[in-house]
């Protein structure tokens, strides 16, 4: 990788560093889409104003560990290392550092959307999103923050590097308007956004019966990170009920968010329901099979991921294909209406290098996969 200045080894960026802080709360504010640095300025004032406790009130702190690398930033706390947040380094907008405090600002995923068949007036104002704004107090506050920036100026330079683009070839403006023209495709969040794809199931069974499902997990890379149904067990309360079926994403059990929760405490919240007679999930009901539409306009455009034995195993942030909906650990079923399930590994790499234009994959978790197959035999809760 190119040196990138900071106060960080470049090398070291790459597999995470760990800086000590006090975490002091998080907020939400509402937000144009690309408002100047010193609006984001006046953000992250803002966001200090309302977390900071009033003149003479004690501040409540957590103590934390941040860690920060190409890929992600977390915060753990300090003495459970559990991590409170996770943000792949692409959703991070802005960073400030005021003073001893560090502001983090993510974007939020947008919650609703206007119903397609909404008139959109011509001079509707641009259009708004969510931010939240993690606050933080570090005597480092100032080295945190150009930790940070130089983070993405690595992520940049190991991306060049890694599609055998010399930084001179590709200036980094050319990329980024590029991307810049690219439509998100993202079918998950049209299809999340519509309230009639969203609903509440009830569920009863005995008291000391399972559920009578299996979960995997959504693929890094959803929107919403969270489980899907992968396996229906015949004759269970699952399917007895007729109202759920394979790919439906659970957001919340008996009003316990499953959202971003490891798998093994989704599943573990799930086992605890065993002696209830009545369990109500949220759900979102999704295909088993996720579309993604990637835009290539020319073979010089790298496609931005990596597979292995058609399974999705990396996956460049803020690239083409993170754009177009692709999601880490789910296997492609299909390339262009063109089945790939039994085809060799050399072959799908070959399919993908040459593909230009729009390119439709259809994939699915892996794990579902197995399962269907009969690869794997399902654990059902």
């Amino acid at each position: 990788t190119g040196s990138v200045p900071g106060p960080c080894d470049p090398e070291d960026l790459l597999d995470g560093v760990v800086f000590g802080a006090k975490y002091l709360g998080s907020t939400q504010l509402q937000s144009e889409k690309n408002p100047s640095t010193n609006a984001r300025m006046a953000q992250a004032q803002e966001a200090v104003d309302r977390i900071k406790a009033p003149e003479g009130e004690s501040q409540p702190m957590t103590e934390v560990d941040l860690f920060i690398s190409t890929q992600r930033i977390k915060v753990l706390s300090a003495d459970t290392q559990e991590a409170m947040m996770d943000h792949a380094l692409q959703m991070i907008s802005y960073i400030a550092d005021i003073g001893n405090i560090v502001v983090l600002m993510a974007r939020r995923k947008p919650a609703s959307r206007k119903s397609a068949d909404s008139p959109a007036s011509s001079a509707e104002p641009p259009k708004k999103c969510w931010m939240i704004c993690h606050v933080f107090f570090s005597e480092d506050a100032q080295i945190i923050a150009q930790a940070i920036g130089q983070a993405f100026g690595v992520t940049y330079q190991q991306f060049l590097h890694t599609n055998g683009i010399k930084a001179t070839d590709l200036k980094p403006g050319e990329y980024s308007d590029y991307l810049g023209t690219q439509e998100l495709f993202n079918g998950d969040l049209v299809h999340f956004s519509r309230s009639e794809n969203i609903r509440e199931v009830c569920i009863s069974k005995k008291p000391g019966e399972i559920l009578g499902l299996a979960i995997v997990e959504s693929g890094w890379g959803s929107i919403l990170p969270t489980v899907v149904v992968a396996n229906l067990l015949h004759g269970g309360p699952a399917e007895r009920s007729g109202e759920l079926s394979i790919g439906d994403r659970i957001m919340s059990v008996n009003g316990t968010s499953l959202v971003g929760l490891p798998i093994t405490t989704c599943q573990s919240i799930i086992r605890d329901l065993k002696n209830l007679s009545i369990i109500k999930l949220s759900i979102v009901h999704c295909p088993p099979v996720t579309m993604a539409i990637i835009k290539r306009p020319d073979a010089k455009y790298q496609l931005g991921f990596s597979v292995e034995d058609g399974i999705i195993c990396s996956l460049m942030r803020g690239g083409i294909a993170e754009r177009g909906g692709i999601r880490v650990g789910h296997r492609i079923i299909e390339i262009n209406g063109q089945s790939v399930v039994a085809t060799p590994h050399e072959k799908i790499i070959d399919i993908l290098s040459n593909a230009v234009g729009e390119i439709h994959l259809k994939t699915m978790p892996t794990s579902t996969y197995r399962l269907l197959t009969g690869l794997d035999q399902p654990v059902f809760l």
